[in-house]
């Protein structure tokens, strides 16, 4: 009886510690799992994270990008419009004193302004993928409305230098023709002008309505208060 009793509480120690084993592996798997799981989710984080700061760094990227050309094109159209006005002035000494001296200064303007109008026009130019590209990059409404200020703003800015550069290329060559006393040749290039300058003049509107948008506008600043 006592080798019975003695074998039933060795069979109970080694079933209480099978049990306990038992117990104790099932824990041990389940903090493995868990710890996957936690790597997983940490991992899937990190991944939505980068994905978020990759955005936001390709969208102020493009923006800023896009502003530099901007700014530089209207710097240079702001130069293309100061020799545009000497190149008047000697046009209107040429009419009233045909001298090579006003002719010569007249037709030097027109070409320093043709050379900075093109110079414009191409930043312009360069300018606008970069916004139409910072929109792919944000689906916030206001982002999007305000960029297309900006997508438009260089488009127009692309047209009216582009019309300030024909507009100094007839003028130049109307003043030649004048210098020579080929009347037709310059009433005809004067009057191609003058449409030009038209065509200029109802686009300045518009121009300067979105200059004055974008001037007053701080672009990140506003959008984040309006949220």
């Amino acid at each position: 009886m006592l080798i019975g009793r003695e074998f039933d509480r060795n069979m109970f120690i080694m079933l209480v510690a099978i049990m306990i084993g038992a117990v104790i592996i099932t824990f041990f798997i389940a903090d493995i799992q868990n710890k996957s799981k936690i790597d997983t989710l940490e991992s899937e984080h990190l991944t939505e994270i980068r994905d978020i700061h990759s955005i936001n760094e390709n969208f102020t990227d493009n923006f800023l990008q896009g502003s530099v050309k901007m700014d530089s094109a209207r710097e240079i159209r702001e130069l293309g419009n100061y020799y545009f006005d000497f190149a008047l002035f000697w046009y209107n000494t040429a009419l009233s004193n045909t001298t090579n001296t006003s002719v010569s200064f007249c037709i030097e303007n027109c070409s320093n302004a043709m050379n900075q109008y093109l110079d414009s026009s191409i930043k312009f130019t360069e300018s606008k993928p970069y916004f139409e590209t910072a929109k792919s990059y944000t689906e916030k409404e206001r982002y999007i409305e305000v960029l297309g200020y900006y997508t438009e703003f260089a488009e127009i800015g692309r047209q009216i230098t582009t019309l300030r550069y024909n507009a100094s290329n007839f003028l130049k060559q109307a003043v030649e023709n004048l210098s020579i006393g080929d009347t037709f040749n310059f009433s005809l290039l004067l009057e191609m002008f003058n449409i030009t300058q038209d065509m200029y003049e109802q686009l300045m509107d518009q121009f300067t309505e979105l200059k004055d948008q974008i001037d007053e506008y701080l672009f990140f600043n506003e959008i984040r208060e309006s949220e």
